[in-house]
């Protein structure tokens, strides 16, 4: 019986609506997170989802959906409902890592009130709603930075919609911008592993650690804290049973966390610390750089 057996590991992730959906470079995101997952030997595989097509939950184990202008929302909303809205709603709930930004983060709150026209239904995963207050009420503009999970996110906001939480938990405090609605210091929301946010920018590119954190979630919910045990990450990416000395990636018996090879993320630390000390957060710019870049996904 063969004592060593390599499987290479591959994650799918699904991109909704990009053709509707891609304001300010959106699709950065998905660019990072392939990259990240190649440089440690793990295969990202993306599927665009338009119009029309059926989510199937069990073929993906991420889901991004970015932002639109209003226009583009309304034939999207639809779909969610429609076509989308019970395969999207079983991947959440099956703790899928989702990440919903500006106007997809909108359609997964209640309803979305714009400036004119009617209200576009949202899937309601998010106990949340926005309304935009109308062309005379300045939109929500510039740089932001929040902080979360112990550290900082950066990002660009642009949105007129405000966006007010019922008890759905937000993705961070707002440390300087605007946020959810620009009054209660709110930005984003959370439900299981769906992430909502206003940051553009795009996020991922100046926030490694948060794109690491829905790689490690994707790979602890696809393989599984018992498929780990005893099991390690060569420098290739292959799945070994036995102990390695190089191991790269490992959930623990007693720790249900994934640990990620560290990459060399000084350039991103960089540009995440300009933008924090552009702000005026020096505290927290200097923190962002004496970052040791390592990441538990609890």
């Amino acid at each position: 019986m063969n004592d060593s057996v390599t499987r290479q590991l591959a994650l799918t992730l699904g991109h909704l609506y990009p053709d509707q959906l891609n304001l300010y470079g959106d699709r950065g995101n998905i660019i990072v997170l392939r990259r990240r997952c190649q440089q440690r030997g793990i295969e990202l595989r993306v599927v665009s989802l338009g119009l029309g097509d059926a989510l199937a939950p069990d073929e993906y184990d991420m889901l991004f959906i970015g932002g639109g202008q209003d226009r583009e929302q309304a034939p999207v909303a639809q779909d969610l409902h429609d076509t989308k809205g019970i395969g999207l709603w079983a991947a959440i709930e099956d703790d899928m890592p989702v990440l919903a930004v500006c106007g997809g983060y909108q359609l997964l709150a209640h309803y979305y009130r714009p400036a004119s026209g009617p209200d576009m239904r949202g899937l309601g995963v998010f106990d949340a709603w926005t309304i935009h207050k109308g062309p005379r009420v300045a939109r929500c503009i510039g740089d932001i930075a929040i902080n979360w999970n112990g550290s900082t996110l950066v990002g660009f906001e642009n949105h007129g919609g405000r966006t007010y939480l019922g008890t759905a938990q937000p993705l961070g405090k707002v440390l300087k911008g605007y946020g959810n609605n620009a009054e209660d210091a709110t930005e984003g929301a959370i439900y299981r592993n769906a992430y909502g946010t206003y940051m553009h920018g795009s996020l991922l590119p100046k926030n490694p650690h948060f794109a690491d954190h829905l790689i490690g979630l994707a790979l602890r919910r696809k393989y599984g804290k018992n498929d780990w045990d005893n099991s390690h990450i060569n420098e290739t990416g292959e799945w070994t049973d036995g102990a390695s000395s190089s191991e790269s990636l490992e959930i623990k018996d007693d720790d249900p966390s994934v640990v990620l090879t560290p990459l060399d993320d000084r350039l991103e630390w960089e540009a995440h610390a300009s933008l924090l000390e552009h702000m005026g957060l020096q505290d927290a710019a200097i923190a962002a750089l004496s970052n040791d870049n390592g990441l538990k996904v609890s």
